[in-house]
């Protein structure tokens, strides 16, 4: 028998005896309080599930407002014709705008900015645009 096959011979009976301690357990010699602690978190009450599914609910409407809100601002900043849009991303979350990628002037940055900002709904923008020149 090759050496390795031997270890995990070796390993595996290891293992199942440790385990067999685990089901000589009496109930008499299992701790009282352990049962008691579980059945109040073993069946939740209607009122949190109910706060559960509305919580949920209420983060799927906040996703897609963000969703839309990224949208709006994309679709602003490909109407302007100063603005090559080829390679900026928009994140949004909660009205606060985040414009990332590269555009090929300092002026497009700028301006991105302002466009951004003229959106309805959008409290705030971030700018983490960089400059890389056309064709590098």
């Amino acid at each position: 028998m090759k050496a390795i096959q031997a270890f995990k011979l070796a390993a595996g009976t290891m293992l199942v005896a440790a385990s067999l301690h685990v089901y000589a357990q009496t109930a008499a010699s299992a701790p009282a309080a352990a049962p008691a602690a579980a059945a109040p978190t073993a069946a939740p009450t209607d009122a949190a599930q109910a706060q559960v599914k509305q919580s949920k609910a209420d983060l799927k409407k906040a996703k897609a407002a963000n969703r839309a809100l990224s949208r709006k601002v994309r679709g602003a900043l490909a109407k302007d014709k100063n603005i090559s849009v080829a390679n900026i991303t928009v994140r949004a979350k909660d009205g606060a705008i985040v414009l990332q990628g590269t555009v090929p002037e300092q002026a497009q940055v700028d301006h991105a900015t302002e466009v951004a900002k003229g959106v309805a709904g959008v409290t705030s923008v971030k700018n983490a645009l960089t400059i890389r020149p056309v064709g590098t």
